[in-house]
């Protein structure tokens, strides 16, 4: 029987990129998105092509509904699911501490943190060998922001990534005596659409120059970190940080 994996925010970028690839790696995909159905569709067709089932389900990550349903979905159409790949997530506007608006810092917290919660709770309900399940594993995804503050521009988006390492050190040990692994990665500056999103499409270019491997990630170089934590090959690892930055 293949593995199920949950990607969430998966029809552009990283989350694309990652389901993509584990469809090519044996896993059968779900994928959630928020809007973009045409994407999510064109990520959908991407899996099948490689031998994956794959379906995707719209919802909002931040609406604990939602993600009761994506969960409900995967099991209906695909099974229980095995990894669940914390993804979704926004950057918000760029801007100093003072210029920050409440939405901003509300809806980042609520798809950032709180979306990662409700995953974390939906797929430890199906994983967990207390409950009857088989384990399984959990990514989440942070950013050097966590670590660097990224003042004057995101101190909001590095808050809400602290957050996400706080809940990968404390799930990853409230869950491992149930067959669960939680671990993260802190996430260098990736060739996405969410700086241009962001009001920053500067960005990018800014960090490559100071980058020593000098250049940012794409997405695959996310994509296979993601896997890897999945895999065998981190079996001895969780509540554990993994940074992917080309060395910055």
């Amino acid at each position: 029987m293949r593995p199920i994996v949950i990607v969430t925010g998966a029809s552009h970028g990283i989350g694309a990129e990652t389901a993509r690839l584990f469809a090519s790696e044996g896993y059968d995909v779900c994928i959630n998105y928020l809007s973009d159905t045409a994407a999510a569709s064109e990520v959908v067709e991407a899996c099948k092509a490689a031998g994956a089932r794959a379906i995707a389900v719209q919802g909002d990550v931040g609406k604990r509904e939602d993600i009761q349903a994506l969960f409900d979905a995967c099991d209906d159409q695909l099974g229980r699911v095995t990894c669940l790949v914390n993804n979704a997530g926004i950057i918000g506007k760029a801007g100093k501490i003072e210029d920050l608006q409440p939405e901003v810092l509300e809806t980042a917290f609520r798809i950032n943190v709180f979306g990662v919660m409700y995953c974390i709770q939906e797929a430890a309900k199906r994983m967990s060998t207390r409950k009857g399940g088989q384990g399984g594993t959990i990514i989440n995804m942070s950013s050097l922001a966590a670590y660097l503050g990224s003042p004057n521009e995101y101190v909001h988006y590095a808050a809400t990534k602290g957050a996400v390492e706080s809940i990968t050190y404390g799930a990853g040990k409230e869950l491992a005596p149930e067959g669960i692994r939680v671990n993260a990665i802190r996430v260098g500056t990736t060739n996405t659409r969410i700086h241009t999103q962001g009001g920053n499409p500067e960005r990018p270019a800014k960090i490559a120059a100071v980058t020593p491997m000098g250049r940012i990630a794409e997405p695959i170089d996310i994509a296979r970190a993601v896997l890897m934590l999945a895999s065998p090959a981190s079996g001895f690892m969780t509540g554990t940080l993994i940074t992917v930055a080309g060395g910055l």
